[in-house]
């Protein structure tokens, strides 16, 4: 039972730093991974991962995206497709292109570097999504193309991920294996289209006539894990399907209720466990040994996102502000980072003298992303204010 003691120190530290993070300004996401790292392995050793910790971490993330979905505009998402979709190829090219002679510089092999770019092309935006929310910044046109960028972020990191495994991993290139996963995600988005223009209304309808207690919500939540374990199944992140379940859910009437219900019950446990998860994973160890390294890839990976996503859109006609915004939004790597840097860990891409270095440089990412992501909302109201 010793699980039930490291959720009650974590609530009790994402309490405290909720607390802390509110009278010093910063994003209260920001505090909750800062209190994994000083509960974690790192500091005081009070809370180590396990599996049920990151099963916990997962529900989180999924109940975040799904909100994020019920609270999202469908017409602006389909609206800025096209700068979603630029941005995130944009943000995957530019990292891979950049991170790859800086991992040579730093004594990596070709293919090491290689995955290394690979790694940091994908994009946390579960991390970026609270702070949108903390300061009321959505459904205007830079958190759409945030959110749609996210999506197509992960459907690209997925494919390059899988390119790359085939061609210099363990496995054998096959492309009829790689075209039937394509395929199927394929199936996947036009299943997605299906329910949110057909199949959920059918489910509300027959549920509404159960008259069971807390029916809407227990049916939406259905939706959400269903549709995240089929986005799994397809090779696809598990909060791409909770985030479309989401918007099929924004597309009822019961939108307000629904995700009012869900947010309640994800920032009362799952969702701090998700944050705190992740500062749990932090290391010290061989920091020092490796501390230039770790420095000029946080740089790198941060300007990379910031001007290749940010710069993509900039090139639409979207202003300065709005540009810094888009870039500073799809900067964390988050549990994206650490899932795939594992994967490479596992089939021989990723090297074990900088696996740590790796792991520290993308906690780092997502502990400065908010903060910056906060002063370019700011700085846009400031010059918004200023203008009128």
């Amino acid at each position: 039972m010793a699980f039930i003691g490291q959720i009650t120190i974590i609530l009790i530290t994402t309490l405290v730093a909720g607390y802390l993070s509110n009278r010093i300004g910063i994003p209260a996401v920001l505090g909750q991974l800062i209190a994994g790292i000083i509960v974690g392995p790192a500091v005081f050793n009070l809370v180590a991962p396990t599996d049920f910790l990151h099963d916990m971490a997962e529900i989180g993330v999924i109940l975040l995206m799904f909100v994020a979905g019920c609270e999202s505009d469908l017409a602006l998402l389909k609206k800025y497709f096209k700068p979603s979709m630029i941005a995130a190829i944009c943000g995957i090219i530019l990292p891979i292109v950049c991170i790859w002679p800086l991992a040579l510089l730093f004594g990596m092999s070709s293919t090491h570097a290689l995955f290394l770019g690979v790694v940091f092309a994908a994009t946390s935006v579960s991390i970026s999504v609270v702070v949108l929310k903390e300061l009321g910044y959505v459904n205007n046109r830079e958190a759409s193309t945030i959110l749609g960028a996210a999506v197509v972020d992960d459907i690209l990191a997925v494919i390059v991920l899988s390119l790359m495994m085939s061609f210099v991993g363990q496995a054998t290139f096959d492309p009829l294996k790689l075209a039937g996963q394509l395929a199927l995600q394929v199936l996947f988005f036009i299943g997605i289209f299906i329910v949110i223009k057909w199949i959920t209304p059918i489910i509300f309808s027959v549920t509404r006539r159960l008259n069971v207690q807390h029916a809407t919500v227990i049916t939406s939540l259905i939706i959400a894990f269903g549709l995240a374990f089929l986005a799994e199944k397809v090779g696809l992140s598990d909060v791409v399907g909770a985030f479309f379940a989401g918007i099929a859910i924004s597309q009822t009437r019961y939108q307000k209720q629904v995700g009012q219900a869900v947010e309640n019950l994800g920032q009362s446990l799952f969702m701090p466990i998700f944050f705190v998860n992740i500062g749990l994973t932090m290391s010290f160890d061989h920091f020092f040994a490796q501390v230039g390294f770790i420095i000029a890839l946080v740089a790198v990976a941060f300007i990379t996102k910031v001007i290749g996503c940010g710069g993509a859109v900039r090139l639409l006609d979207y202003d300065f502000d709005s540009a810094l915004v888009v870039g500073t939004g799809m900067v964390p790597r988050g549990e994206m980072g650490l899932i795939v840097a594992q994967i490479g860990l596992t089939n021989q891409l990723m090297s074990p003298t900088h696996y740590s270095a790796v792991i520290m440089a993308i906690i780092l990412t997502t502990l400065i992303a908010p903060i910056f992501l906060k002063m370019a909302i700011n700085r846009q109201h400031q010059h918004q204010l200023s203008s009128k």
